[in-house]
């Protein structure tokens, strides 16, 4: 276990790794997260919550994530514009 710990740790102290990706998860939502280089974060798409990076180790406790504006989240996803809604 400590051979895989330094594997995946290697190179923590130049930036994010990205082969955690395949193990980190949302704590709330338990769905896939997406890095995002500019912000250096971690997206949960699914509810809209931007984890921070901090030296190389993502902070996924639920109160250091921040709520992302649902348009920033959508267009750098990729997708398109969310329905608007009829009054």
């Amino acid at each position: 276990m400590v051979r895989f710990g330094r594997i995946l740790l290697k190179d923590g102290a130049v930036g994010f790794n990205k082969t955690l990706l395949e193990y980190l998860v949302c704590p709330l939502s338990k769905q896939p997260l997406r890095l995002c280089e500019k912000t250096n974060s971690l997206i949960s798409d699914t509810i809209g919550v931007s984890y921070p990076i901090v030296d190389g180790v993502p902070r996924l406790v639920p109160t250091d994530g921040k709520i992302i504006e649902s348009d920033d989240a959508l267009n750098s996803n990729g997708a398109g514009d969310l329905p608007s809604k009829k009054t």
